[in-house]
């Protein structure tokens, strides 16, 4: 799936919304708060100027997520939808159905760490659901650590699906 060590996997959607964060903050939000700014340096006193502080801390702020989503994407590698040879078996990018002990099923796709999002239905490749299903088949049952519990959850796999959610 990814071949360098250091890179981090990510779905083609996961890196469009990376850059065009990184796009958004370079060439919008930047802008707008260091006009701000200088508005408001032109007022004077800067040390009692709230408006230059509060611009200041968020044009630093700005810095560190640019600078962070840079680094993060000269880090990623893309993985395709087509990439996944063995459509029966789970693997980045997969949406996977999953039925609890109570009979009630979840479906999840497996994402990169930067796109994961639990009320969208995207989990981490990282997190430990993920790590338990990959590799796996439908109807095959995994276990999985409880942050909370010491027994452990346990799941069916009730369907595997690389193609986009149903609606």
């Amino acid at each position: 799936m990814v071949a360098d060590r250091r890179s981090v996997p990510i779905t083609p959607e996961g890196a469009a919304a990376l850059q065009r964060e990184l796009d958004a903050l370079w060439r919008i939000e930047r802008r707008r708060v260091t006009a701000e700014v200088a508005a408001a340096a032109a007022q004077g006193d800067r040390s009692e100027n709230a408006e230059y502080i509060y611009g200041k801390r968020r044009l630093r702020e700005i810095d560190r997520r640019i600078r962070y989503l840079r680094s993060r994407l000269d880090r990623i590698a893309v993985v395709e939808r087509g990439a996944v040879a063995d459509r029966e078996r789970v693997y980045f990018g997969a949406w996977v159905g999953l039925e609890d002990d109570e009979g009630v099923t979840r479906r999840f796709r497996i994402v990169g760490p930067d796109e994961f999002d639990l009320d969208a239905g995207s989990i981490s490749v990282d997190s430990p659901i993920a790590r338990a299903l990959l590799g796996k088949c439908e109807g095959d049952r995994v276990r999985v650590a409880r942050p909370r519990s010491d027994e452990p959850a346990e799941y069916r796999i009730t369907e595997i699906d690389y193609d986009d959610p149903p609606e």
